[in-house]
């Protein structure tokens, strides 16, 4: 799948009206008195001119009609539309985009769903995207609520949290079969996989049996062997039906297995979340590494309470040396949770005595290795997100670790050192880059754009440039370099051979000749003679202030001359008509 646009306004070829704005003034008023003058001239004048405003115009409907084009079903397919069915179409966001490429793409992939005529949930659709973040937080709420139901609640959870268990298998289920209407997006697809038996083979193959253990019905099952429990009098059937929900909430413990869709779900969040998305990105990678060790010390307190229940409280377990048998449930969820970070974190407050049996013992012991395992995951997480942050200030120390050793090697002295460092920081900040790696990574519009922003306004000020036309000056742009010069730096010697001339972005420097002093600071230039003819320079020049300037060499202007000889040949008489006119 191709993933560039077609140029706007069906051109092929050529400039794009946009990117001359300050031509559209001139154009406008050539046709204006062109069509004063009479048709051909009009014509003459469209045509020398380059752009008229009718041009100009009917090329803006195009670009408008092209746009609208473009967006397609993906803009204009909405429920009034197309009906529910707009809700399972890919929406145009800056992750569709990423992952097709253009617009465009993103319209093929919605007529493609559209086409099909199946009922298939899109990866980047808005249903999905809504339905994520319900099972995300559906899934939450069951690992936290169903460990404190078996632990704490002693079978009287009451009618709200039975409703919502049963809430929660429907929905568990519900979702093993919309999973196999569910779209794929792999790594190695430029598009999602939406046929359904190719769907139904890979959900098969992966997360099918973890997910129908996960939706086992035990809600179901607890709620109608509580109503028979209630509704019975006799007392043996009773003390039966009281061992079958005992069992029966121990195999709910089978339901933590939604685990596995929370930590599914986060990989599908993370997998959409692309380079430009880097601190959504960030936080659910954090979000999730805390969610998954709240939880850890949430199931580890639950079972330090629940497992001398299930042997009816020994006289020497914990919970009657501490006296909680009619406490609170949130007094004996504080105590569990807080004799397991004990014993997690391996600090002997809290859980002082000895196991007093083997089901202790092992009980601490799976505290400590559980404990051990959370803390190795959360320093290498934490290690991790530290490396892979601000990697341009982690490359500049090394950078500069590596240029302290060079310079003690070499024994130059203190002053020069400082000299050095000051320079490295004034010329990248703090921060290591390639200017060049950045500038060849980008398009020529880009760039061009880029350039236009920081160095445009500089040219325009000197008088040789300021009549020329926009190709020419874009031309020059690219052959600009940054430069960085310090406090004290002689940028160019008086009676000394040059042949470049610098352009002051920020700072200030002091010309200085055999009759007069002169002051430039930004926007300033200097040195225009030895970029033209190679001569020597009439002024010493020293820079009073950290300065950021931009220098053009006589040959990078030669290069861009020599698609302009109209220009050359003006540049070569001003050289001649203004040799003695005192330039630097």
């Amino acid at each position: 799948m191709s993933k560039n646009l077609p140029p706007e306004g069906g051109e092929v070829s050529g400039p794009s009206p946009d990117r001359l704005p300050s031509r559209l003034p001139v154009c406008t008023q050539q046709a204006a008195a062109a069509a004063a003058a009479g048709a051909a001239a009009a014509a003459g004048a469209a045509a020398e001119g380059g752009w008229t405003a009718r041009s100009a115009d009917r090329r803006g409907e195009d670009r408008i009609r092209v746009m609208e084009k473009l967006k397609g079903p993906a803009a204009r397919c909405t429920t009034a539309t197309c009906g529910w069915r707009a809700l399972l179409l890919p929406q145009l966001n800056r992750q569709s985009l990423y992952v097709y490429g253009s617009e465009m793409a993103v319209e093929q992939e919605c007529r493609r769903q559209l086409q099909s005529r199946v009922f298939v949930i899109h990866p980047f659709s808005l249903m999905r995207s809504y339905y994520i973040m319900c099972m995300m937080a559906i899934t939450f709420l069951n690992l936290i609520g169903i460990p404190m139901e078996i632990a704490f609640l002693d079978g009287n959870s009451g009618l709200a949290w039975e409703g919502f268990n049963v809430f929660s298998d429907t929905l568990f289920l519900i979702d093993v079969a919309l999973n196999f209407r569910m779209g794929i997006i792999t790594e190695d697809s430029e598009e999602a996989i939406l046929d359904l038996k190719r769907i139904r083979v890979s959900y098969l193959r992966t997360w099918f049996i973890p997910d129908v253990i996960a939706a086992f019905p035990i809600g179901y099952i607890l709620l109608f062997a509580d109503l028979h429990y209630h509704n019975d009098d006799n007392p043996s059937k009773t003390n039966k039906m009281m061992r079958i929900l005992m069992f029966v909430r121990i195999l709910s413990l089978i339901r933590l297995a939604r685990v596995s869709r929370l930590v599914r779900f986060f990989n599908e969040v993370e997998k959409v979340s692309n380079a430009n998305l880097e601190v959504v990105r960030l936080f659910f990678r954090i979000l999730s590494l805390f969610m998954m060790i709240f939880l850890l010390c949430h199931w580890n307190g639950c079972i330090q309470y629940f497992v001398p229940m299930l042997e009816e409280f020994p006289t020497d377990c914990w919970v009657r040396k501490e006296n909680l048998m009619n406490a609170t449930v949130s007094v004996k969820y504080s105590w569990g949770v807080f004799r397991a970070l004990s014993q997690m974190i391996a600090l002997s407050y809290g859980s002082m005595d000895a196991p007093t049996n083997y089901v202790e013992m092992w009980i601490v012991m799976v505290s400590m290795v559980s404990g051990c395992l959370m803390y190795t995951v959360l320093v290498a997480n934490a290690t991790t997100m530290i490396a892979n942050t601000d990697p341009a200030a982690k490359e500049y120390k090394s950078k500069m670790s590596r240029l302290e050793h060079y310079m003690t090697f070499m024994k130059l002295p203190p002053e020069l050192q400082l000299r050095i460092t000051n320079y490295y920081q004034a010329r990248y900040g703090g921060k290591w880059f390639q200017e060049k790696d950045v500038m060849d990574t980008v398009s020529s519009a880009l760039k061009e754009q880029i350039l236009m922003v920081m160095c445009s306004r500089l040219l325009r000020k000197v008088p040789m440039f300021q009549t020329r036309e926009e190709n020419f000056i874009n031309a020059v742009l690219f052959k600009l370099e940054y430069e960085v010069f310090l406090e004290g730096d002689a940028i160019v010697r008086q009676n000394v051979p040059g042949d470049r001339m610098f352009f002051i972005d920020h700072g200030q420097v002091l010309m200085e000749t055999d009759s007069y002093d002169r002051e430039l600071c930004d926007g300033d230039f200097f040195g225009e003679t030895c970029v033209l003819t190679k001569g020597k320079h009439l002024a010493t020049v020293k820079a009073l202030t950290d300065c950021q300037c931009f220098s053009l060499s006589w040959n990078d202007l030669q290069e861009a001359l020599e698609g302009f000889p109209d220009v050359k040949k003006d540049l070569e008489k001003m050289v001649e008509l203004d040799s003695d006119g005192g330039l630097v």
